[in-house]
């Protein structure tokens, strides 16, 4: 029966959520995605999904009813961008940045109204929870019958080789239904990369992906001790004047992952060793766009486009769901819908 389980992918970017809900053995059916570059990625990984490159405010649900030919639509998911209420863009502000994007909930909310699906996951920012419009869109699908869970949980404990703190809300029509905690399995950074050949002469072009520097950087690069030093154990004299003042700047850039703990967060910089803790553990480089899409779980296969620019790919890779998180929390309720609804009917 799981094969006719339903899903559609809204703010699908390069496909993370859609790789575990496809491992967890939904059908994805469609997604939507506005970004051309994340879109052609999803395409190029998910070829039996129709994806929708568009903006989603314009397009109608009745391209999506089409495709589901009268038959129900079994799981919604979604990562609407909430950018305004990310901690990286609020910084010690209390009040979320004004970006148009936070509305963006609302059409989600809106392909729940139109669409009625069976279940809902939506993932986004810790701290949407404070969000007026997010209280507002459960205050509405809880009126519509969903039973709502969400939490804050650290996508570390369900096995993803990462710090990240995530927001993730599950709904049902059928009954209950609960976020999955995790169950603290832990996977390091040597677990998923160590056993990599060398960026340097891999035949993975994705591998060979990272940046290069002018030698000054270079050779403070070097001079970081492996496995976790950062530019806080350098020598002054190669020390970036731009660090040198105190309490300026986040201590962790330049950082390099430790072998044997998770990785720090995978962001949108990823490629780039002044936004974060992006060095590699041994070799004097910032890790690869491959090593960072496997520490967000991708597969090893997974094909990500070739010729655009870096920024642009580590945004791709940073802002995905972590496909193994996604599997994890698609499965409870891919059973949810085996145990609490197919007996039903």
């Amino acid at each position: 029966m799981g094969e006719n389980f339903t899903a559609i992918d809204l703010f699908a970017g390069c496909g993370g959520l859609s790789e575990g809900l496809r491992q967890a053995g939904f059908h994805v059916i469609a997604a939507v995605e506005v970004n051309k570059q994340a879109a052609e990625t999803y395409a190029a990984n998910h070829k039996e999904t129709l994806i929708f490159n568009e903006d989603i405010r314009k397009l109608d649900t009745k391209k999506i009813n089409e495709l589901l030919k009268g038959e129900r639509l079994y799981l919604l998911a979604g990562c609407p961008p909430c950018q305004g209420f990310s901690s990286m863009r609020r910084l010690n502000r209390r009040e979320p940045v004004d970006d148009p994007r936070n509305d963006l909930i609302l059409e989600y909310l809106r392909f729940v109204k139109e669409l009625n699906p069976l279940t809902l996951m939506m993932e986004n920012v810790p701290s949407i929870i404070n969000y007026d419009l997010f209280k507002y869109v459960v205050n509405e699908l809880e009126f519509m019958g969903y039973y709502i869970d969400y939490k804050v949980v650290d996508v570390s404990k369900y096995g993803v080789p990462q710090r990240r703190k995530r927001f993730v809300m599950v709904g049902s029509r059928i009954s209950e239904i609960k976020v999955l905690l995790g169950n603290n399995e832990r996977r390091t950074v040597r677990d998923v990369i160590g056993g990599l050949e060398s960026a340097y002469n891999s035949s993975d072009p994705v591998h060979k992906i990272f940046p290069k520097h002018i030698a000054r950087i270079e050779k403070m690069i070097s001079q970081i001790p492996k496995n976790g030093g950062s530019r806080t154990d350098l020598p002054e004299e190669y020390t970036l004047e731009c660090h040198k003042k105190k309490n300026v700047g986040f201590k962790d850039v330049y950082g390099r992952l430790r072998w044997d703990d998770v990785s720090s967060t995978i962001t949108g910089g990823c490629l780039n060793p002044s936004k974060g803790r992006f060095l590699h553990p041994e070799e004097n480089r910032c890790i690869s766009a491959r090593e960072a899409a496997l520490l967000q779980t991708f597969p090893s296969d997974y094909i990500f486009p070739l010729n655009i620019p870096k920024t642009s790919l580590a945004l791709m890779i940073g802002n995905a769901l972590p496909p193994l998180f996604s599997k994890i929390q698609s499965s409870n309720i891919f059973t949810h819908i085996e145990e609490c609804y197919l007996s039903r009917v």
